[in-house]
Order: structure tokens, then sequence, then C-alpha cells
């Protein structure tokens, strides 16, 4: 078939695009500037790139005809932020197009009330991302019941693997985390290190961008979690990952009123922003359904991630 990608060369695209050519289908990459994807691959040179700039077509109103002219079987929007981008794209699609396959976030859960998340619980998104993302799937949604609209919503973690950082034991984006952790120093945690955490290796994500394209039939008017099979504890995640870089771990807590004292304040934006959600999501309902099986573990995928990082950098362990 023909599948559209918007934002093709991303985190998830890296993965996604070469399966999709070694599947048989005919991939379009849509992207603001052609960014080169992660990984190289020749399949890359068998893949159509159209440069389009989403902001700007969209405030001329003339985004969705664009995709639409690009005579689209399955479209995957990968970077798709707010209600309007979304009601935009599927009124100049609907009737056009077989599949769409939206990219949602476990962060249109807000806070849960029981963990592991299921996908039916009752939301309750806090932040413009998880709000405006939370109000996409419901629009998806509702134009699936209204008029049979062909869509499919999965909702990753925190997306990682070779060629971009994790979201660390404390829960925000700062590398010097994990050199503490390589050299067996001291790291402080907020509160008692018993939030949540839940990474995804993005050859998972796009392992379930194909088996939604695969089980078409049941995975349509339908929201799953893409996560690997279990969250991690900052406390544990951070004891864990001194122990695979051959150290004893060094831990020390902190309140959060103290704690966010001690870091930058970027860090402990982001670190606030991951502790308050604390995801911890089911993926009961993508083995069942998508037959979804990740290959990585939470530490497998961070491991691999972290230890492309240090060899950038030259940081030996």
């Amino acid at each position: 078939m023909r599948v559209v990608i918007i934002g093709g060369t991303g985190h998830i695209g890296t993965y996604l695009v070469p399966r999709l050519v070694e599947a048989g289908h005919s991939v379009v990459c849509v992207s603001r500037r052609q960014t080169r994807p992660y990984i190289d691959h020749e399949i890359w040179k068998s893949v159509e790139y159209v440069t389009i700039d989403r902001t700007k077509a969209e405030e001329n109103g003339d985004f969705g005809s664009q995709m639409a002219a690009l005579n689209v079987e399955i479209l995957i929007d990968l970077i798709c932020f707010t209600p309007q981008s979304a009601k935009q794209l599927v009124e100049a699609v609907k009737g056009r197009v077989k599949h769409v396959i939206h990219c949602g976030t476990m962060w249109v859960h807000g806070h849960s009330t029981q963990v592991p998340t299921t996908e039916n619980q009752i939301r309750n998104p806090f932040g413009s991302y998880g709000i405006n993302k939370a109000n996409i799937e419901a629009y998806l949604h509702a134009i699936h019941q209204e008029c049979g609209f062909p869509v499919t919503i999965l909702h990753p973690g925190h997306i990682t693997g070779p060629g971009w950082l994790p979201i660390n034991p404390v829960g925000n984006l700062n590398p010097e985390v994990f050199v503490k952790l390589t050299k067996g120093e001291e790291i402080i945690l907020p509160n008692l290190g018993m939030e949540t955490v839940h990474h995804v290796h993005a050859d998972d994500v796009a392992q379930a961008f194909m088996r939604a394209i695969a089980h078409r039939e049941n995975a349509l008017g339908e929201s799953f979690h893409v996560l690997s099979e279990q969250a991690l504890t900052l406390r544990g995640y951070a004891e864990e990952m001194a122990k695979l870089f051959g150290q004893e771990p060094k831990l020390k807590f902190l309140p959060w009123k103290d704690w966010k004292k001690e870091v930058h304040r970027r860090d402990a934006e982001l670190t606030w922003d991951h502790i308050a959600h604390s995801a911890c999501g089911s993926i009961a309902k993508a083995k069942k359904v998508l037959n979804y099986r990740p290959k990585y573990s939470s530490l497998q995928a961070v491991h691999e991630a972290i230890s492309k990082y240090f060899e950038q950098q030259g940081i030996t362990i």
C-alpha cells in the first residue's frame, strides 16, 4: 500500500520506515525539512520525500488538502499536537484513506487512580501537551463513531533508543546522572524515589504501528498503549543502572521542595512533569488485539540508548 508518514525521519520513523519498506509498502515521508534518520539504512534510498512546513500549511488552510493529494492509503501522523490540526487533516482525507494511525501519548491519562493504567480508564490530563492530546483522542474516537472514520490511536511511553537521551532515574534529560552512576557517585532522588517512568524502545513503537496495520479490522476505532512490559520506579531504575555499570548504587533522598533547589530550573520542571504523571501502563490490550510483543525491557532500551550516547561523547565506563 501507499503509506504517508508525517514526521517520518524522527525517533519512531527511523525504525518504522525500514519496516514498512521491507513489508512491501510504498513510503512517502512528509517533513518540514529532510533531516537524516538516527540510523542509516539503504532502504531510505527507496523512500519518497515531500517537504512541507506543517505549521505554515495549516495556517494557510491547505495542509490537509496537500496530504489528500498524495493519494494516500495509510496515513501515519507522528506530529499532531492540537485538535485543530487533527480536524484539518481528518476533514481533508475523510472518505479517501483506508487507515489513519495517530501517535498519541501516555500523558492523555494525567494522573492514574489505578495501575497499571488501562486504555479505558477515565482521563485526568494536565498540562497543555497532555490536554491537547487527550482532546485529539476524544475527537478521533467521536469522528469514528459518527462516520466510521478509520482511525487507530497508539499511546507510547517515554520513547528512547540510540540517537537520543532517555529520561533518567531522576525524571529528566540531564546525562550527568548516568555519568555519576557509572562512577559510583551519589545521586539524589526526589521524595522516596517511588514515582514511576515507563520507557519504550522506538523499534517497539514501530512494531506496534506495523501490528496496527496488519490487524486493521480489530484496530479501527481503538486506542492502545505502546510500552515495555514494566515501568520502573526511580529508585529501582537508579539501582539497576548502577549495577549495569558495575557499581554499588549510592542514593540520597530529599523532599520535593528541597530537591528542586539542588538542580537547574529546567531539570526540575521536567522531573516534576514526569513524577506528577508517573506513567505505568498496561499493554495487555495491545498484546491481545495487535499481537504486540515488545523486544526491549525498559532497562534494555535505556542501556542501549545511553551506551550509544557514551560512545558518541567519548565517555568510557
